[in-house]
Formats: structure tokens, sequence, C-alpha cells
């Protein structure tokens, strides 16, 4: 993978035959990130896929939580750099050896490019990976209308899927790794701490394994709103309103928020024997009270983290099953989406998420239209 962005002027094509019959252009239009805030919506150039690599046209790219601080604040590990991880697209041109995949194939992308070589990977544990490649953050992402990938890493979609639903394959997935590692059962109670899309889809995904109720608290109406229509029980805004309904405590607690409060409060509101699994990023200290630390300790609570989504054989039947569910309907998607924006737009949106001066949930980049 190259983190090149060289950028250039025109819109020449060339003789690489293009996925919808006309050619692959010498430059696209994207988002290049040059320092934390600075971000321009330019003209780069399109990249061939090297050998066993594949050229992608990007249908719909999402805008991940750790999007926002990442190009607001602390930048990446490359720069200039397209950040952008949450990503569908069509199958443009193929490197040298790939099979398997032809031509407008639309494929979901695991962000994460594992070595394959290091003793986790070898073993499965590919989030672990000691020497990965990462989209949107240490190689070129997708807020970009081309982008290429190595062919292990695409996910060829049911048919019938749309687009931008193969674009939350990632948040899908995370979620149910997560809920996984808990070993829920049918009639337990689950508190989901955040209604943000990884907390809707965990919603989703225990409603679906038979949960007897399922609790979310988060600050926003709006997102409360939207955890109910995701098939929450109840949808609360406050530590002591779910306090009120824990009653023992809840058999599983999914932390999707990544603020230090809401990890202590996920914590302290699991039962006896019951299990929290943390998905959240927090970007900031982490204490827990004595209340929440003498709690899980006694009930002999299980605290897991959850990192990625990823499985063998890669990238998971995490990812494969949100395919199968979301392509048939059972895991709802399109409510989630509260802007679908070109991506000339960018810049301008990833300073309103970092104000948090609107609404959102679900932000969608279309870099080739709609």
């Amino acid at each position: 993978m190259t983190t090149s962005t060289s950028t250039g002027t025109g819109t020449g094509t060339t003789d690489r035959p293009g996925v919808d019959g006309g050619e692959i252009p010498e430059t696209m239009t994207a988002a290049v990130m040059y320092a934390p805030g600075d971000i321009r919506v330019e003209e780069a150039a399109v990249q061939r896929p090297g050998p066993g690599e594949v050229l992608l046209k990007v249908a719909a790219c999402g805008v991940c939580g750790s999007d926002i601080p990442r190009m607001l604040r602390n930048g990446g590990y490359v720069m200039p750099i397209i950040c952008g991880h949450e990503f569908s697209g069509h199958v443009a041109e193929l490197g040298d050896g790939v099979t398997g995949f032809d031509l407008g194939d639309l494929v979901s992308v695991p962000p994460l490019i594992p070595c394959r070589h290091c003793d986790f990977c070898v073993r499965g544990d590919f989030g672990l990976c000691e020497d990965y490649d990462y989209f949107g953050s240490r190689s070129n992402g997708a807020y970009a209308q081309y982008v290429v990938s190595p062919v292990s890493n695409l996910l060829k979609m049911p048919a019938g899927i749309d687009s931008r639903a193969a674009a939350m394959l990632d948040p899908a997935a995370i979620a149910l790794h997560a809920l996984w590692k808990t070993g829920l059962r049918t009639g337990q109670r689950v508190l989901v701490v955040g209604a943000g899309p990884i907390g809707l889809f965990g919603v989703q995904w225990a409603k679906l394994a038979g949960a007897g109720e399922i609790v979310t608290i988060d600050l926003s109406a709006e997102k409360s709103a939207m955890a109910i229509e995701a098939g929450a029980t109840h949808a609360v805004k406050t530590h002591d309103e779910a306090k009120a309904l824990a009653g023992r405590g809840f058999d599983v607690v999914l932390e999707s928020a990544g603020v230090p409060v809401t990890v202590d409060m996920a914590a302290g509101l699991v039962g006896p024997k019951g299990h929290a699994v943390f998905i959240g990023i927090p970007h900031a200290e982490v204490t827990l009270s004595k209340e929440t630390f003498n709690t899980f300790l006694r009930q002999e609570v299980t605290l897991h983290g959850s990192w990625n989504s990823f499985s063998a054989p890669f990238p998971g039947d995490e990812w494969r099953t949100a395919a199968d569910k979301l392509a048939s309907g059972e895991l709802k998607w399109e409510f989630m989406i509260t802007h679908q924006l070109p991506l000339s737009e960018l810049p301008d949106m990833m300073q309103v998420l970092g104000a948090r001066s609107e609404h959102s949930s679900k932000v969608i980049f279309m870099p080739n239209g709609d």
C-alpha cells in the first residue's frame, strides 16, 4: 500500500477500461488531510493496482467516530493522507494475478490490512497484528473517488445489498464482535451505553440473539428515539434512570461511548457473574470509582476489551454475518443515516461533527454521486 497523494490538474483519461463503460481517469477528487484541521478537497492521482491489488471506484464512505479527532486534532500516522475507512466500492481494475472478482462487483473493505505473518495473524487474531496497515490512517482511504486495496481485503457483497449498507459493515461487525465476547444468551438483559451507530447495531444484534430486555443510555433525545426504532425496550438519559431499571444489574453491558464517566457507569451496572464489553475509545484518563470496583470485584463480573471486528478466516464471521443480515433486511441501517453528502462538503462537515453543533448519527459521503 502507498500513501502518495500527488496532486494534479485535469481529468484526462487513459486506456484503462472503467467499470461503467468509460475509462479510468488519470486524476480524481479526494479530501486530503495535510495537517489536523487542514483538509483540502482537490485533485489527486488515481493509482494503478499492483500485483494482488484491486482498484475500487468508491461507492460510499461513512464517518467513524475516530475520524473526527484524527482529522481535527490528532492527525494520521503519515500526512498528507486521504482518510476514510468505512467504505464500499465497485471493482474498477484488477492487478496482476487477481482472480475471483469481476469488474463491477460490489465489495465492502475491512479497514485493517494485517501482515498475515506475525504470531497473532497466524492464529487468526488479526486485530492484534504486530505489523498492520490501515486504510485512512496509515494508508490512503476512501474519502476519494478511487482507492487501491489488496484483493485479500475485499468481501464480495450479497446480491441486492445497497452500497451504503455495504459501507456500514464495519460498525455492524464491531458491535457483533463485542457481543460475541460476552456469550449473550436468549432471555438475558442487556444495557447499551451510547446510541451511536455501533450502539444501534448492538441493540439489533442483542434483539436478534433473543435478549429479554434491551436498555440504552444516551443524553441525546434524537439518539434515544433511534434506539427505540432499533428495538430497544427502554431508552434513558441518565445513570439514575438506568440504575432504576437494572435491578441486581444487567447480564450484559456494551459500552460504545468511550467517555470516562460512561466507562465507570458501564462497569458498575453489570449484575452478578455478568459481562461488560468496552468498544468506545476514551480520550481522557479513565478512573473507576471505589463503588464500581467493589461491585465488579464482589459480583465476579467479567470486563472485556474489544478491538476492531476480526476473526479467522479473515475478515471473520462477524463481517459475513453482518453482510447477510443487512442484505436480508433483518439488520436495519437506513434510519441511522442523518447526512448523505458529496466530498465537497467534507471539510465543513468535519467541523460540524467536531463542534457537535447539530444532531448526527451516521454521516455518509458519496464520492462518485448517489
